[in-house]
């Protein structure tokens, strides 16, 4: 399906007419939202460089999150391209039973390494972006067809780095490490994981989809007193951790989720794509909050600190990239962490107080994209 039927007007297509539109394709792992948050921002990037570039993007997400994340007339397809950890809600991981669901998939591999060459060959890309299954990086690259990966993380540092890590498959390693270490350029984004074995390891500045920060007129379309505190309460696409309907909270400050379970728990205000046509964007919501209550995770990190949005955070405890991610948005923005158990009792009063009194802070660059667009460009002019 298409993610929007927005078309370049026809009269600006006429001086690249002689030219065939570049064609990029971009594969999303099955785990979770935050990786298609943090690959569309570099496609909005190439997408200025070149109105007419052609976006294919490849995930197994939610139609109505991959249009509010990726750029207009960006081709969707539901396509799961590796598999996802399972999760008991946000915050845990189930290691041992991601591990035989990660062992079971390699045992395949041939089988799919085959069916995702054919994939490809059909679209025929210009360029592979692929923000982290591995499978495709390889694929594209018996094809001929240049690939990078773009990730603060890699599936095989990750697992490596779990309570299972030394139970994996000796094939299922070989395998990761010959897709990742194989492809173009590893791009690793601040704040990333070390991931210093990569021969092809390349460290760009963060990237986040940055949105103009006009927390008053958020506050006017929401009919709210001027001194209301505006709190962004959001935990990724696996579930949600569900605190005490009796939340403690301090005075004049309105709750926003993009979580419908959430939001009648909470009494808080619904956004994003199930808030039906109209709703609030989470991106715009963010870029206006006076803090953000979320667990350690790329996409949301990365958009508060390059807002300058006070966090506060419920730790996932056994995931290997949340130490680099914490040590860093420490740094950026004013920054509590609060147990799981202190949020399900609903005592945050206290922590969020003192974010408010800290206060939004300079925004950190997002230099990432830039970055990131100026390293792949060559691919995709050589394309058209």
């Amino acid at each position: 399906m298409t993610v929007s039927s927005q078309r370049v007007p026809a009269h600006r297509e006429r001086p690249m007419a002689r030219h065939r539109p570049a064609h990029l394709v971009i594969a999303a792992t099955a785990h979770g939202y935050g990786h298609v948050t943090q690959v569309a921002a570099v496609a909005h990037g190439l997408r200025r460089r070149d109105p007419h570039l052609r976006i294919t993007l490849a995930a197994s997400v939610d139609p109505g999150f991959a249009r509010e994340r990726m750029p207009p007339g960006t081709t969707w397809l539901d396509r799961a391209l590796d598999v996802a950890l399972p999760m008991d809600g946000p915050l845990k991981v189930e290691w041992e039973a991601g591990l035989t669901t990660y062992a079971a998939f390699d045992a395949d591999h041939a089988a799919h390494l085959a069916a995702q060459r054919a994939w490809l060959a059909g679209l025929a890309p210009d360029l592979v972006l692929a923000d982290i299954p591995w499978l495709p990086l390889a694929a594209a690259r018996a094809l001929g067809i240049p690939a990078v990966a773009l990730c603060s993380l890699s599936w095989l540092d990750i697992l490596a780095e779990s309570p299972v890590g030394a139970k994996l498959p000796a094939s299922l390693v070989r395998h990761m490490r010959d897709a990742y270490g194989g492809a173009e350029l590893f791009l690793r984004p601040a704040p990333s994981m070390p991931m210093s074995w990569l021969p092809n390891g390349r460290d760009v500045g963060p990237i986040a989809d940055v949105r103009p920060r006009d927390p008053a007129a958020l506050r006017q379309r929401l009919g709210v007193a001027a001194d209301t505190r505006l709190v962004l309460v959001q935990f990724g696409g696996a579930g949600s951790v569900m605190p005490s309907a009796d939340l403690s909270l301090p005075p004049k400050t309105l709750l926003l989720t993009p979580v419908p379970q959430l939001a009648e728990r909470l009494g808080a205000v619904l956004i994003g794509p199930t808030a039906g046509p109209g709703g609030l964007a989470v991106a715009d919501v963010l870029a206006c909050s006076d803090a953000v209550i979320t667990k350690p995770g790329y996409g949301t990190f990365a958009e508060a600190a390059c807002h300058g949005v006070p966090v506060l955070s419920v730790p996932r405890g056994d995931w290997p990239e949340e130490p680099h991610l914490d040590v860093w948005l420490a740094r950026q923005v004013p920054y509590r962490s609060v147990p799981p158990a202190t949020l399900a009792a609903g005592h945050i009063a206290e922590p969020l107080s003192e974010l408010f009194a800290a206060g939004p802070v300079a925004p950190v660059p997002a230099t990432g994209i830039a970055e990131t667009v100026e390293l792949l460009w060559p691919w995709l002019a050589r394309g058209a």
